[in-house]
């Protein structure tokens, strides 16, 4: 497998991990609406080991192939360009919140970890859902320059 292969798989992992992220988040979401603390403290931290994981891989990833140029065109292009921007900007914003909720969590101050989250969690899906957009866009639908 040369460095192109090993990136292109790599993109694949972290896709597969940013699915994972959302769909935690999502079932972790559900679980404390029905107030089922064991199991949405679970969820909570599968999602955290994805990102964290996504962002090893990525950081990997980046070192070994770079980035990698949209081969859309036109409006596919500012579309592309524009979830890239928010999900990247948001991805950056967001991580010191969610150290904050895991810390609040971890030092039973319930009552702020929740009034945080509701802000949190939808820009965590949000970079996790578009996560996954900006690689099918990338590699899957346009392919990439």
């Amino acid at each position: 497998m040369n460095i192109g292969n090993t990136g292109d798989f790599l993109a694949l992992i972290n896709a597969t991990l940013n699915a994972t992220s959302a769909i935690a988040l999502v079932t972790g979401f559900v679980f404390i609406r029905r107030k089922v603390v064991d199991r949405h403290r679970r969820a909570m931290l599968t999602a955290v080991g994805a990102s964290a994981l996504f962002l090893v891989f990525y950081v990997i990833r980046m070192l070994l192939t770079g980035t990698h140029e949209f081969a859309g065109e036109g409006l596919a292009r500012i579309v592309y360009l524009s979830i890239l921007f928010s999900h990247m900007t948001l991805a950056v914003l967001v991580l010191p919140f969610i150290l904050r909720i895991l810390w609040l969590a971890r030092n039973d101050r319930f009552a702020d970890h929740k009034k945080l989250a509701r802000y949190v969690f939808p820009v965590w899906a949000y970079v996790s859902v578009t996560g996954l957009v900006v690689y099918l866009l990338l590699y899957q639908i346009y392919g990439y320059a």
